[in-house]
């Protein structure tokens, strides 16, 4: 208590006209007041929480400082991206050879198509209705000249985002990191070695049983310095960030985030009610992955981890192996909310008019479009980039999200990760196998 006083009142100290050092000081001793609290917890969510606070101070107050410090975070992801395919692959091949699944892999595949789809179109409605409410890009100014490094693309058709689904060189797949096609990689294999007779897959199951074990276990060395990558992502974030750059656009940010929370309320909540999952410890399970992909804004980095709590939440590993990948490039609840946000707050702010008509036409293009793209750096903007020109909006509109942009990426990163957690949940309900035991334990 006294430690978020001092940490409180260092902030009211910085908005007054006491002297800058007085106000930086009271936050430093609040949060070393916090030590000794999250020392005594061996609790990854309260060492990543108090990371994130430390990264914010760290930016507020030695922007140069905390600038430098993005290489952390980058190595944590490194390490993340080395576990991630072998992960994906053991555990759907073991699961389907070594667990007699065979046949409900298309069961599951449908089942998870069907609500990746309804609750991503639920998301991509509800940002339209949101940002048509709150007319947060109406007024804004648009720059003159906006210079930002974004990559290029173009909107790739239905045909070409289904064979992208297919891999033609599984190593290429792993070295640029297409999880969706280590996990379609990963499936067929498990088929194929279901297929062989028992003598001849016991061994080849064995060992991949091992790699899959190994690659828990390193997901839980790694996890260790979680905190640290959380708090230099954060630290680099504010301290690269000015206020000059967010005064335009804190409209749009308080609308996408009360969108965010409207969404978990109004329609996560209820699937898990009436899917029968227990709120209160789902919602426990996926607070880590949720607060390390906000942290990061990088919803790989805590796929690992979401993936270890889901299966210790009583999801099947195979299951686990199978969804959350695959809601990776189908389910990124967050990114269409803010996609739609995003598209119709670049027309307000262009000063175009859009019928209804128009705007369902861009919103299912945009729908369409982002489910190619998964994989690229700030997809969602590459993504209105690649459409944008086609509905004449001009790109400086688009551009303008660029000083929000991370901030608002942090939210729709936490959403992503949780819709994926909940996915994987409710298709192993729906599927009878979900178990009881683990769940209550």
């Amino acid at each position: 208590m006294a430690a978020a006083l001092l940490f409180a009142a260092g902030y009211v100290a910085g908005f007054s006209h006491f002297r800058v050092e007085f106000a930086v000081s009271l936050r430093w001793i609040g949060l070393g007041l916090f030590l000794p609290f999250v020392a005594r917890r061996r609790s990854l969510l309260t060492w990543t929480f108090f990371a994130m606070l430390a990264g914010a101070e760290l930016g507020v107050d030695a922007p140069q400082i905390a600038t430098q410090t993005h290489f952390l975070a980058d190595i944590f992801l490194r390490l993340i991206r080395m576990i991630v395919a072998p992960l994906i692959f053991g555990g759907i091949v073991t699961g389907i050879a070594g667990h007699n699944e065979l046949r409900g892999v298309g069961r599951v595949a449908v089942k998870s198509i069907i609500f990746f789809e309804v609750v991503t179109t639920i998301g991509l409605i509800l940002g339209a209705v949101a940002i048509n409410l709150t007319q947060a890009g109406a007024g804004v100014t648009l720059p003159a000249s906006t210079q930002a490094a974004v990559p290029v693309a173009q909107p790739q058709g239905w045909q070409q985002i289904v064979l992208n689904v297919f891999p033609e060189n599984i190593a290429k797949s792993v070295a640029e990191n297409q999880i969706l096609q280590v996990a379609v990689f990963a499936l067929l294999f498990g088929v194929a070695l279901a297929s062989l007779p028992e003598r001849k897959r016991t061994p080849l199951l064995s060992v991949l049983q091992s790699l899959t074990e190994t690659m828990f276990r390193l997901t839980r060395i790694v996890m260790v310095v979680a905190p640290v990558a959380a708090g230099a992502a954060l630290a680099y974030t504010v301290g690269s960030m000015g206020l000059a750059t967010l005064l335009p656009l804190v409209k749009l940010l308080a609308t996408n985030y009360v969108t965010l929370v409207i969404f978990v309320l109004v329609v996560l909540v209820p699937i898990l009610f009436l899917a029968r999952i227990p709120i209160g410890r789902f919602a426990a399970a996926v607070a880590e992955p949720a607060a390390l992909g906000f942290a990061t804004t990088s919803s790989e980095a805590a796929l690992p981890l979401a993936m270890e709590r889901m299966e210790e939440f009583g999801v099947p590993r195979w299951i686990v192996s199978f969804v959350i990948p695959t809601g990776y490039s189908f389910n990124l609840t967050g990114s269409t909310i803010y996609l739609s946000m995003a598209a119709l707050f670049a027309v307000q702010a262009a000063g175009l008019h859009f019928s209804v008509g128009q705007q369902i036409v861009l919103l299912a293009t945009l729908a369409l479009t982002s489910k190619g793209i998964a994989g690229v750096p700030r997809a969602t903007l590459v993504v209105l980039l690649a459409v944008s020109g086609s509905f004449q909006i001009p790109s400086s509109a688009v551009l303008m999200l660029l000083g929000v942009d991370t901030l608002m990426d942090m939210g729709r990163t936490g959403l992503n990760v949780i819709g994926n957690c909940m996915a994987a949940a409710v298709v192993a309900r729906w599927e009878g196998d979900l178990k009881p035991t683990a769940v209550s334990a």
